[in-house]
């Protein structure tokens, strides 16, 4: 049976029949989308220390991001190539990121202070939606560049890891 539920393996997009490989890349495609979009719901965790105590230092950041990476390496069995290249493609991407992170922030401080007002202002709420919007998109394109480059260095031995090991993690968010 394959992913559609077809029970013969057929693809339902043409009929063929979807071999081991194609059904294999879907699934690495799929689970380096799923690391993507868990690693932005993760970062966003990550890059604040809780309600109040505002946003994290170069210095804590930098000490999150190779905590978070030496995990990874013993998780994938990195070569020390790999790590040499997977290193700066996440420190930028988190450095592309943390900026857009503020702007959401100070976005919602803005939605409540329209939402509280009088008369409500349908025109800058409207605004402020679009924008929003195109932030997340801009955060969107960016984290699946960095994505990209990453599972373009692992082997595929080391993506099936990381696509099982995003696996565990979304049955435990259930």
């Amino acid at each position: 049976m394959n992913d559609n539920g077809n029970p013969n393996g057929a693809d339902a997009a043409n009929g063929a029949p979807e071999t081991s490989r194609r059904r294999w890349l879907k699934r690495g495609i799929l689970g380096l989308l799923g690391a993507g979009l868990a690693g932005g719901l993760g970062f966003r965790a990550f890059a604040h220390r809780g309600y109040g105590r505002g946003p994290l230092g170069p210095a804590e950041v930098d000490a999150r991001l190779a905590r978070m990476l030496k995990h990874l390496y013993v998780e994938i069995d990195a070569t020390e190539a790999q790590e040499q290249q997977l290193a700066p493609i996440v420190k930028q991407t988190a450095t592309d990121l943390l900026p857009l992170r503020e702007r959401m922030r100070a976005a919602r401080s803005e939605a409540i202070a329209l939402l509280t007002g009088e008369p409500i202002d349908r025109a800058a709420l409207e605004r402020l939606r679009s924008e929003q919007l195109q932030l997340a998109e801009t955060g969107s394109k960016r984290l699946v560049e960095a994505v990209a480059d990453a599972a373009e260095l692992l082997t595929p031995e080391q993506r099936r890891v990381v696509g099982e090991r995003l696996q565990q993690r979304r049955r435990r968010w259930r």
